[in-house]
């Protein structure tokens, strides 16, 4: 059996992971404990995000024609690849909370929603909050008006009906 017939069923799964992928994040997980390393497998899981190593030659020939091949330069020595499908910053985010404990982890670079970022616009990116922080916080926005108008509303009527009593 020919290497490249062994090879090609992981070059198709790392493709199935990541068509239709919001966000591809590469990092460098060298020198990361096994405890390091398993929560930062599980907040990722938690998220909804698969984090995988996989050879960089096998990755280099999953992207071809895709717009994750943006990262191929970026791929030399150990590599670990974060995808997600919904949340495209979510990858970024949870990886960002764990380098700043464990420092060894190291961004390398990311295609977010087809567009490619370096380290230093993978930082810029890490401090976006999540779809849900942003939903509540206009909605919070939106509620203080309202609130602040029925609290209003509601002094007037009890003024009301103190000078009718007068």
């Amino acid at each position: 059996m020919a290497k490249v017939e062994v090879k090609q069923p992981i070059i198709d799964e790392i493709k199935a992971k990541v068509e239709n992928a919001a966000s591809v994040v590469l990092v460098d997980y060298r020198g990361l404990t096994v405890e390091q390393d398993t929560r930062l497998r599980k907040s990722l899981r938690e998220a909804g995000c698969e984090y995988k190593v996989y050879k960089n030659t096998l990755m280099k020939r999953a992207f071809e024609g895709s717009d994750f091949a943006k990262l191929d330069d970026l791929l030399d020595g150990p590599s670990a690849i974060a995808i997600s499908k919904e949340d495209a910053t979510a990858p970024v985010r949870i990886l960002s909370n764990m380098a700043k404990e464990a420092e060894a982890l190291e961004f390398k670079g990311a295609v977010v929603e087809g567009d490619f970022y370096d380290v230093d616009g993978v930082k810029q990116l890490a401090s976006i909050p999540s779809r849900e922080e942003l939903i509540s916080k206009l909605l919070g926005s939106l509620q203080s008006p309202v609130t602040n108008l029925a609290r209003v509303l509601n002094q007037i009527a009890e003024k009301g009906d103190s000078a009718a009593e007068a």
